[in-house]
């Protein structure tokens, strides 16, 4: 694999550190600058919004721009957005930063995973950009327990400039391991990658996404009162435990690349049914504090199984604008958690359980594998008539074949 992957992953690693260490900072936040613990959260809020805004924007706007520029772009202006973040005086003004911090996210991702997969070889793409999503998923085993560890003890801002640190080695590292070649977009432009977007297998992948990943937060936004009501566990003993989610994303991840670029479709239904199983089996596995742990990685694994033939599947569906459509993934997957930590605060909120939210995941995962499943037959349905009309296309006689007859 190219060692560029290396400094996607860097980038990958400071975005995901950025994006989940917020959670842990909430009431150190809210006691420095003086609010209260809801309007804390709206810090989460804003970053989410920044990403699904972002996303789709950047890419289109940048479409015709060499992406190693791009790139480095958006880790400097990733950068930024921490610093600010670092040295806000007010609420108002990290409410700010913390959307320009997350304007960058889902472009990165998406362009990184249209240059992760053009370096590598055709039977290695879904692996190449597994590895570029190692690093958020290591962000969840060692940057964000550390970054949180860090706000507690030096306060919070010193957070935030350990990540912007964490930006300028991975725009440093993109600047020198990125080739220039091979990395340039097609000229399409901007009207050209709209016009991809279009396309119906494109929305039920997106679709898919939402539904999948929404599985996912409906029960990982509730995990904490799960592992301390349901399973007993002490609130000192939930970071470690977060931890495990993240070894179990990250195996998850370079699992679902391995066997995607064997069968992405195989891999993808096999994931979502994986997930559907290990959130309904939640209720069970979260009664003793042995088999508690099990669970939060068995969720990490099966979510992140699907990561990669998501992306890829979308790309696929619109090769002529695969940054943009994978940038709206990245969108997608920003909805999927804020729609399904909706989803599993309503089951709470009817007085279900605790472990109701792992329940309302499962009904979500096979919507999404229904999802899946109308993709594939969508899919199948236009297989025969591509077949036609390429068959059509060579046998029409080309114009100095006419002329010669």
């Amino acid at each position: 694999m190219p060692l560029a992957l290396l400094a996607l992953a860097v980038g990958a690693f400071g975005i995901g550190t950025t994006e989940f260490v917020m959670m842990g900072l909430l009431p150190d936040v809210a006691d420095d600058l003086h609010i209260s613990l809801p309007a804390a959260g709206h810090l989460v809020s804003a970053y989410a919004l920044g990403v699904v805004i972002g996303a789709p924007l950047l890419a289109a706007v940048t479409a015709r721009m060499p992406r190693r520029a791009v790139l480095i772009g958006l880790m400097a202006l990733f950068v930024a957005g921490n610093a600010l973040s670092a040295f806000a005086p007010d609420y108002d003004w990290l409410l700010a930063a913390r959307f320009l911090s997350g304007l960058p996210h889902g472009a990165f991702f998406g362009v990184g995973a249209v240059v992760a997969t053009n370096m590598a070889a055709p039977e290695r793409k879904a692996r190449a950009v597994s590895l570029m999503f190692l690093g958020l998923t290591v962000a969840n085993i060692a940057g964000v327990p550390v970054a949180t560890l860090m706000g507690q003890s030096l306060g919070w801002r010193s957070t935030f400039l350990g990540v912007s640190v964490i930006g300028v080695l991975a725009v440093v590292s993109l600047a020198l391991l990125v080739p220039r070649d091979g990395t340039h977009a097609p000229s399409a432009g901007l009207r050209g990658e709209l016009a991809a977007l279009k396309s119906l297998p494109v929305w039920l992948a997106l679709g898919t996404t939402v539904a999948g990943f929404g599985a996912l937060f409906a029960a990982y936004s509730y995990i904490t009162p799960m592992l301390t009501d349901s399973a007993g566990y002490a609130d000192s003993s939930v970071t470690l435990l977060l931890a495990l989610f993240g070894v179990g994303a990250t195996a998850g991840n370079l699992l679902g690349g391995r066997l995607a670029d064997r069968s992405m479709r195989a891999t993808l239904f096999g994931g979502l049914i994986s997930l559907a199983a290990v959130l309904a089996l939640f209720p069970i596995l979260m009664r003793t504090a042995w088999s508690a742990p099990i669970a939060v990685v068995l969720l990490g694994t099966a979510a992140f199984v699907t990561s990669s033939p998501l992306l890829l599947m979308v790309m696929e569906k619109a090769s002529s604008a695969p940054s943009l459509a994978s940038s709206a993934n990245q969108a997608a997957f920003n909805l999927a958690n804020a729609g399904g930590a909706w989803i599993g605060g309503l089951a709470l909120a009817a007085g279900f359980g605790v472990t109701s939210p792992a329940l309302a995941g499962a009904l979500l995962a096979v919507l999404g594998l229904g999802v899946a499943g109308v993709a594939y037959g969508v899919d199948r349905r236009r297989a025969p008539q591509a077949g036609r009309e390429r068959l059509v296309a060579g046998n029409v006689p080309r114009q100095s074949e006419t002329v010669r007859s």
